[in-house]
């Protein structure tokens, strides 16, 4: 850092300025003006001097490069002397000792200029060592605590990661350290909020300090804007409440209340409570707030129908299935891309794992109406605590799921409310789930242009209460309730016909 060199005395360090020098130095901690470098800056103009900071491997940290006295400076880095002062070739040299941040244990300062060191530059020179020295502490200590909370954040992240794959036991473990006590439960719900990226540092420490760290609180890995949070206790939900009630422009939603193992699709809950959120006044909603497909239908049925759907998969080693389901549901909730970040693996490993799961069915979840159904028999199985009580060993076809009289009331009254619209939003959205959601190949089918399917879908989703143009539950309750009202015809799953005690194939399971 090199100072003035025109020869030129400066008059702060000669004249009877009586203290401005402090007033200066102190300037130099405000928060605005607080760098080290700038202290070392302000010296040099100060004392019209060349000003330097070494380390003691000899590096130069800041400033120029001079000829110094080696043995002197060893001995001030080393210890035996606190600073020291030589004079020759007309220079006037001054040494300190500045102790420095691990893993150097200690620096020194280094002053030249061409008159000789007062009692008054003397006393700046000693004065702004101390305030580099304090300065480079804090930074120190600032650089720490940023580390520490970026180490927090990813802690919290790999908890929900164990998580979102129901590796309960593992999460537990992780959590004890730091969070004694937080996942000591057997259920809790599951919060998104939203806000924008520019917020949600700010959203996610209100959410830290709201929640005593009694919730898990992870900024999500895979939307810009979502702050995640685990939440055992009821209070919580309440306080997130009040919370985004104070932050215009945050929008919260939140699950029912699930098992720890079901946190994936807690979290798949929460997101599709969002899309109801954003047309609250309150913006905020619960994802047991409404009614859901699977609630209207025979339990008995729909447990027996997804034992036989998914029975494939029970071949797998324990680990390998429960990897691949929590992956599956995650998959056809969001993109491959965004499920990869939640879990923390690529998005080549989830589309195998997917793929996995695709042959084992023999399912292709390009098409709408086989990913809704495999949604349902997903979460069913995620949601059942064994064997139903008297369940028959009969056969189950997904036809007996959708003809009870609930389930259709609901469907028809639930696509109905498309009808009170003057466009067709009910044939346009028919044919956008027929080709697979993909606007250009539903447009052809319509006749139109793919612009004005996609704006009679996105039309669609104030209407139904529920998010289209993003896959995930509430496109699968839509799709669920086109098949069920007949609008759409039930999926071919040729999957293998599963053998009863005897070893006769049972009647197909898939409907």
């Amino acid at each position: 850092m090199a100072g003035r060199d025109d020869g030129k005395p400066h008059t702060h360090a000669t004249d009877g300025a009586g203290q401005d020098w402090a007033r200066e130095l102190l300037g130099q901690l405000r928060p605005a003006d607080a760098d080290p470098r700038r202290v070392l800056d302000w010296l040099a103009e100060t004392l019209d001097a060349t000003v330097s900071l070494r380390d003691d491997t000899g590096t130069v940290l800041t400033g120029p490069l001079t000829g110094l006295d080696e043995e002197l400076v060893a001995a001030v880095t080393g210890g035996r002397l606190a600073s020291a002062a030589w004079e020759g070739e007309g220079r006037f040299v001054r040494l300190l000792r500045v102790e420095l941040p691990r893993p150097a244990s200690a620096g020194v300062l280094a002053v030249t200029r061409r008159h000789p060191f007062d009692r008054r530059a003397a006393a700046i020179v000693t004065h702004t060592a101390g305030v580099v020295e304090l300065l480079l502490r804090a930074r120190e200590t600032a650089a720490t605590g940023h580390r520490l909370a970026r180490a927090t954040a990813d802690l919290r992240l790999a908890i929900l990661q164990l998580l979102m794959v129901e590796d309960t036991v593992a999460a537990r473990r992780v959590a004890a350290g730091l969070w004694p006590g937080l996942l000591d439960t057997d259920t809790a719900c599951v919060y998104v909020v939203e806000t924008t990226p520019e917020e949600r540092d700010r959203i996610a420490a209100a959410c830290l300090e709201a929640t005593h760290d009694e919730a898990l609180v992870v900024r999500c890995p895979a939307m810009d804007g979502h702050v995640i949070l685990v939440v055992p206790g009821d209070e919580t939900g309440r306080e997130l409440r009040a919370l985004c009630g104070r932050h215009p422009g945050a929008f919260l939603g939140g699950s029912a209340r699930q098992s720890l193992a079901r946190t994936a699709t807690a979290y798949g809950q929460a997101v599709s409570a969002l899309a109801v959120a954003r047309f609250r006044p309150d913006e905020a909603a619960v994802y047991a707030e409404r009614t859901h497909p699977e609630r209207l239908m025979d339990p008995e049925v729909l447990h027996t129908w997804t034992t036989r759907l998914l029975r494939p998969l029970d071949t797998l080693p324990h680990h390998t299935r429960a990897e691949l389901l929590a992956t599956t549901r995650l998959g056809l909730e969001f993109t491959a891309v965004n499920a990869a970040k939640v879990l923390g693996v690529s998005r080549n490993t989830v589309r195998a794992r997917m793929e996995r799961v695709e042959n084992l069915l023999h399912a292709d979840f390009s098409d709408l109406t086989v990913r809704a159904v495999v949604h349902l028999a997903l979460h069913a199985q995620a949601g059942a605590a064994g064997p139903l009580p008297g369940a028959a060993p009969r056969p189950a076809r997904l036809g007996e799921l959708l003809t009870g009289p609930g389930l259709r009331a609901w469907a028809r009254e639930l696509l109905a409310r498309l009808d009170s619209d003057g466009r067709d939003l009910r044939g346009t959205l028919r044919a956008w789930i027929s080709a697979g959601g993909n606007a250009e190949r539903a447009a052809q089918l319509l006749g139109v242009h793919a612009q004005t399917v996609r704006e009679h879908v996105r039309s669609a989703e104030p209407v139904l209460e529920r998010q289209l143009l993003a896959a995930g539950s509430d496109l699968y309750e839509v799709v669920l309730a086109h098949v069920a009202a007949g609008d759409l015809d039930q999926p071919d799953l040729h999957g293998p016909a599963p053998r009863t005690e005897s070893g006769h194939p049972d009647p197909p399971v898939h409907g």
